[in-house]
């Protein structure tokens, strides 16, 4: 069996997964990010919500909720540092 024949079985698991339980990475994921940002104070909020509309994604009921919150977040004034 070569490389790329076990790649495409790990790639093909892993969608699997994520289909099965994008709502609980997603969540996960927003968890995480939320408190890095609050640790950070802000700093890196911008990349944060990247990942957290990346992970949204995955998550089929909230993945339009999340992408419409990242517009009004982008819209609202951040507190300066």
């Amino acid at each position: 069996m070569s490389l790329k024949d076990n790649l495409g079985k790990i790639a093909g698991k892993a969608k699997d997964l994520a289909d099965k339980s994008g709502d609980k990475i997603a969540g996960g994921v927003d968890k995480i990010t939320d408190k890095i940002d609050e640790k950070t104070g802000g700093k890196h909020h911008a990349k944060l919500e990247k990942i957290d509309n990346l992970a949204a994604k995955l998550d089929k009921d909230r993945g339009a909720d999340k992408s419409a919150d990242a517009a009004t977040d982008a819209a609202t004034p951040k507190p300066a540092e």
